[in-house]
């Protein structure tokens, strides 16, 4: 068979690896070819490709990023966008893509299977919120990178006796506060699934203070939300104006927000820590390499098998098809599993009554 694939959305840790794994398989075991779009769903779109071939993916597997390359362009939004891209299958002979990404990224791979493409979703963000799937590659890798940051963190505050806010990345899940703040022993961690209240985070700082401890870190995803009040409103804190091509708002601001708050309220000297980017870069962990390379394997087994309009998935320590309408269906946010972890260590700041 002669088998496309595309890395789109943000980059990941991890992305490198399940190309490689779709390309190895598929040599040793099915005699398959491969050709890589170039820049997700921009290269379809556009007919850009590269060959993907034994030689191409050696040596990649521990590299961040793609070595296709990404990008967030929405085929759904341009002029015959979806038959152009299954114009581009067809002139590529191809008989099947598998399409790596996010929420957005298989989105447009739906599309495509409505329309007829064979297409095999590989669910990548570094935010776990894509529905379908116990766990997404790069998710480990960026709560290891918060947990790290957090442990650096943790000694300048105390040597300092200052309160640091520490934003980290998720959009409108808190997966990765949650975790990296577990993780790195955070005094409060605070997610979009439940505006906190300023008041409650305030009084929690300030009382840790009274039992001697005069130094505090706060995480807080980029997609909290102040719970609503005459003096603060319920809506995220967004860095730029305009939205991407799938819709999204560029979220961020609110650590710099949060930290000129707690200072204003308590007296502490209080900075604020973007992580960024940071998060989703350089070389993926352990575990994120070995997910991702269960599903790369995951996905070219999925194309022989004729599981087109699936997405390849992880439950339990099993890999698993579901179909990709219901991997994006919603997003998965904190649970209350997850939720119980947390509040069994730290004082309640959410607005909940």
């Amino acid at each position: 068979m002669k088998i496309g694939i595309l890395t789109g959305g943000g980059d990941c840790p991890g992305l490198n690896a399940v190309i490689r794994a779709v390309v190895r398989k598929g040599t040793f075991h099915y005699g398959d070819q491969f050709i890589g779009f170039i820049e997700g769903w921009r290269g379809v779109l556009e007919n850009k490709t590269i060959p993907l071939d034994l030689t191409a993916v050696s040596g990649i597997l521990p590299r961040g990023g793609t070595i296709l390359r990404t990008s967030r362009t929405n085929p759904a939004k341009k002029p015959d966008g979806i038959e152009k891209c299954l114009a581009t299958l067809k002139q590529n002979n191809l008989d099947a893509l598998i399409a790596i990404g996010g929420d957005d990224t298989l989105s447009v791979a739906q599309k495509l299977y409505e329309k007829g493409g064979k297409v095999i979703g590989v669910p990548k963000t570094i935010d776990n919120d894509l529905a379908g799937t116990d766990f997404t590659f790069g998710f480990d890798t960026a709560v290891n990178i918060v947990t790290e940051s957090l442990d650096r963190l943790h000694t300048t505050a105390e040597a300092h006796n200052r309160t640091i806010v520490v934003e980290v990345m998720g959009r409108n899940a808190g997966w990765i506060a949650l975790y990296g703040g577990v993780a790195g022993g955070a005094d409060a961690i605070l997610i979009p699934e439940h505006p906190f209240d300023i008041d409650k985070v305030t009084a929690a700082l300030q009382q840790r203070h009274a039992r001697g401890k005069l130094f505090n870190i706060v995480v807080v995803a980029e997609g909290a939300k102040f719970a609503p009040s005459k003096d603060a409103h319920g809506t995220p804190v967004v860095s730029a104006a305009g939205k991407d091509e799938f819709g999204h708002e560029r979220l961020g601001g609110i650590g710099s927000l949060l930290a000129n708050e707690i200072e204003r309220r308590t007296g502490f000297e209080t900075r604020a820590v973007v992580l960024g980017h940071v998060q989703r870069g350089g070389t993926p962990t352990a575990f994120d390499r070995m997910l991702a390379t269960r599903y790369g394997l995951g996905a070219i087994d999925a194309v022989h098998h004729g599981d087109f309009g699936k997405m390849v998935a992880i439950r339990g320590n099993k890999i698993v098809s579901v179909p990709v309408s219901e991997a994006i269906a919603k997003n998965r946010t904190v649970d209350q599993d997850a939720l119980d972890i947390a509040s069994g260590i730290l004082e309640e700041v959410s607005g909940k009554k």
